[in-house]
């Protein structure tokens, strides 16, 4: 009933913003005037080109299965990348009694058979060291990864090779080399790597050349530091030693200190920099550009607004728009922007004993929708061709049935000075008014179709802020989670039917609030083709 009520409250405020076309435009007005004829390419889909997940032995569990496959289906990603594929509770290696050398890959037989038979593929970390093989006992996470280097490195290109030429037998050659290999995870951090520079590079030396002796064709790349960092090194590294480097990879996050926290015990801020993320890439792409290899890809294999899953930006309702602002601004810069994480099935920290708890996930442990979760859901629904458009906060598109999408959006930093995020956006916060976007449609063929309009922001699939008026409960009720996810779908809020005449337009404004975000649907009505 009260899901009911909430979806009539949304409709009326949208008709009514529909019918004050007619009013004096406000002074805050913003204008998006598109024409469906205006096509400036196919829209660049790096989007969904990655998403990540926070250690492989959790993709065993049926819960993270059920929420990557609604994410897979919601949001269309196509590679998925995480940690500790390598890390004992994989149970990959062992030496025995007699010093035999064993391998056994069954966990990550059950994990990759299941992503592939969702349509998802492996973007493959390389990691972390099986005790077995460790040259020390230095861990990270609960789950205890262990970072030190091999103590022989061979060994360890021999286990890259092993498995490797297993993937090829399972899946093909064909299929393996639609894939990526990642060499390891942030060895720029002490916390991640017990070794040097150097020694990094000598772990990849040898993953790399035990990827290629089993296919030239297989893709291959690093160094997925922290902080955009070594980029111009790993290339200068690989071409004085003619080592393969099909991709390099690095990491960045929108706060302004630290890189590894994942208690969340810091305080994190957001930057202010309206830069922020996209900086960083642009930044790579400004060294490959100047390096031996100036037209090596550029994989981010994890980004978001903060480092730590202990951070409540990753569950408000400005996370949606938070990531429209920093994908759009990065453009085609980087070949994937990489997500982390899809779900807060995550156990950096251990197991989370709160329903939210500011965790990386798009989805929390229920599988609860954030808000952020939205902004790829309506991402994934726009048409596959990009108009042209002056507007710097949204997307326009059309498809080969002429219909048409708009995805538009306000991203106002909201943070106040002195505080933190921790502080700050566990809080329910009501936006401030923007005034208005007037979203203006030319060139459509005249005929009746069907408008729907979705929205996320502050109580629009905002689940978060539903639940603070829950009183934060740590725990949920089934009534509980099912009420959250009722009131965080993605489905339009409105549906109308549109009559477009010889003039070929189409008009509507929209009340605009902070951090609100609109994506409208034209499509031509059922059983009322346009002409």
């Amino acid at each position: 009933m009260q899901q009911h009520l909430n979806m009539q409250c949304i409709a009326g405020a949208l008709l009514g913003a529909l019918l004050s076309l007619s009013q004096p435009a406000s002074a805050q007005q913003r204008n998006i005037d598109v024409h469906v004829g205006q096509v400036a390419g196919k829209l660049d889909k790096t989007f969904n080109e990655v998403i990540g997940a926070g250690r492989a032995n959790e993709g065993l569990r049926a819960d993270w299965q059920r929420q990557l496959a609604d994410i897979k289906r919601d949001a269309g990603f196509r590679y998925i990348r995480m940690h500790g594929l390598l890390s004992d509770d994989m149970g990959v290696y062992k030496i025995d009694a007699q010093g035999r050398e064993h391998y056994n890959f069954q966990y990550i037989d059950a994990l990759y058979d299941y992503l592939l038979s969702i349509g998802v593929k492996p973007f493959v970390e390389l990691g972390f060291m099986p005790s077995a093989m460790a040259s020390g006992e230095k861990t990270i996470f609960w789950w205890r990864g262990n970072v030190t280097p091999p103590r022989d490195y061979a060994k360890w290109g021999e286990l890259v090779k092993k498995l490797t030429e297993h993937w090829t037998g399972r899946y093909g050659e064909a299929e393996v080399a639609t894939w990526y290999f990642e060499v390891w995870n942030e060895p720029n951090l002490d916390g991640f790597w017990a070794g040097t520079q150097a020694d990094y590079f000598r772990l990849y030396d040898h993953a790399a050349r035990a990827i290629k002796s089993v296919s030239p064709a297989y893709r291959v790349g690093g160094p997925a530091t922290a902080g955009a960092a070594w980029i111009p090194e790993m290339i200068a590294h690989a071409t004085a030693n003619k080592v393969p480097l099909d991709f390099v990879s690095t990491h960045t996050y929108g706060v302004n200190q630290g890189f590894l926290d994942e208690f969340g015990t810091t305080g994190t801020v957001l930057s202010k920099d309206e830069n922020a993320v996209v900086g960083d890439v642009l930044k790579n792409r400004r060294e490959i550009a100047a390096s031996a290899l100036p037209a090596l890809p550029l994989h981010y294999t994890e980004w978001s607004s903060s480092y730590t899953p202990s951070d409540p930006t990753h569950d408000s309702y400005h996370q949606a728009a938070y990531i429209l602002q920093k994908l759009k601004q990065t453009g085609s810069a980087a070949q994937s922007m990489s997500y982390w994480v899809f779900t807060d099935i995550f156990e950096e920290a251990g197991p989370r004993f709160e329903a939210f708890h500011g965790g990386f996930g798009l989805m929390n442990t229920q599988g609860i929708k954030k808000p952020g979760y939205f902004a790829y859901q309506f991402l994934n629904q726009l048409g596959t061709q990009e108009l042209r458009n002056g507007d710097a906060k949204s997307i326009a598109t059309v498809d080969g049935n002429g219909d048409v999408g708009v995805l538009l959006w306000d991203y106002t930093y909201t943070l106040p000075e002195g505080i933190n995020n921790q502080q700050y956006f566990i809080k329910d916060l009501p936006p401030q008014a923007k005034g208005e976007v007037q979203v203006t449609l030319r060139g459509v063929k005249p005929g009746a179709y069907t408008l729907a309009i979705s929205q996320a922001g502050y109580r629009r699939n905002d689940a978060f802020t539903a639940w603070i008026g829950m009183g934060s409960p740590a725990q949920l009720t089934r009534r509980q989670v099912d009420e959250l996810k009722a009131q965080a779908t993605g489905a339009p809020s409105e549906r109308r039917t549109v009559r477009v005449g010889a003039d070929g337009k189409v008009s509507l404004a929209l009340p605009l609030r902070e951090n609100d975000v609109y994506l409208l649907k034209l499509s031509s009505a059922p059983g009322k083709p346009a002409r």
